[in-house]
């Protein structure tokens, strides 16, 4: 039987609704943000009792995607699982209070920073714990930060260096007695301190500046998504959105 078209013609066309398939896949891509945060970091992200993310890194997340046209896709993870699963595709975009260094900028690329931040010391108003006097002392910290690093650099040769995967537990350590001191990023630590929880206790020392400030982090290959962020968040910066976003969680500038 002879067939109506020639094979090469039939190449031809799977060719072409092959590209199509392939532009339309990669559109809806472009269309569908995945971010990832952690979940575990009040003010800056948390779950609320209906299981909603919430927080002001996800409200700057929202209002980016929402300059760039683009629907967000909101996730959680843990903390140490961020990078990896960034650099394998499973998200295109952390928006974790991520803190901006040589050593990450490695492995991801990071956006202009979306706030500047210190870490600090906080003990028990009771407490005669000072950073400059840490020998014999406990100190909690979060594992995989700046902090930690700064912990494990400069004082484990005179504390115990405690670390903790989630920020929840940390301060429940803390608040428990089980810890002398944490040391963390200072924002982060200032909304616990307003709580019933943390009103026990107070920042001590001074604050110490570890990082370039915080940033969106995306993967090295990804730098139009990431000029398209910067872009973004220029355009809040300038017309009062983030100004906004900021006064939700906080009574003073943290850009």
């Amino acid at each position: 039987m002879k067939l109506p078209f020639s094979v090469g013609p039939l190449r031809w066309v799977a060719a072409v609704i092959g590209l199509a398939l392939m532009a339309a896949s990669a559109d809806a891509a472009a269309n569908n943000l995945r971010i990832a945060t952690t979940g575990d970091y009040p003010p800056f992200s948390y779950v609320d009792d209906a299981g909603k993310l919430g927080g002001f890194d996800i409200d700057i997340a929202l209002a980016l995607c929402e300059r760039m046209g683009v629907d967000c896709e909101l996730r959680h993870h843990e903390w140490e699982t961020l990078i990896p699963e960034l650099r394998t595709g499973t998200f295109d975009v952390i928006a974790a209070s991520m803190s901006i260094t040589e050593p990450r900028r490695e492995l991801v690329a990071f956006t202009e920073r979306y706030y500047s931040n210190v870490a600090r010391f906080i003990a028990n108003k009771d407490s005669d714990f000072h950073p400059d006097r840490p020998a014999g002392t406990t100190i909690g910290v979060a594992r995989a930060t700046v902090s930690s690093d700064w912990l494990e650099d400069n004082l484990a040769d005179v504390a115990t260096i405690k670390l903790y995967r989630s920020q929840s537990e940390l301060l429940g350590d803390l608040a428990g007695a089980r810890l002398d001191a944490v040391l963390g990023d200072g924002l982060g630590l200032y909304s616990w301190l307003q709580s019933a929880d943390g009103a026990a206790f107070r920042y001590v020392g001074q604050g110490l500046r570890l990082d370039e400030g915080i940033g969106l982090a995306v993967r090295h290959e990804d730098d139009a998504l990431r000029r398209d962020l910067n872009r973004a968040l220029a355009e809040i910066l300038a017309d009062g959105t983030y100004l906004a976003i900021n006064g939700r969680y906080f009574p003073f500038s943290i850009y």
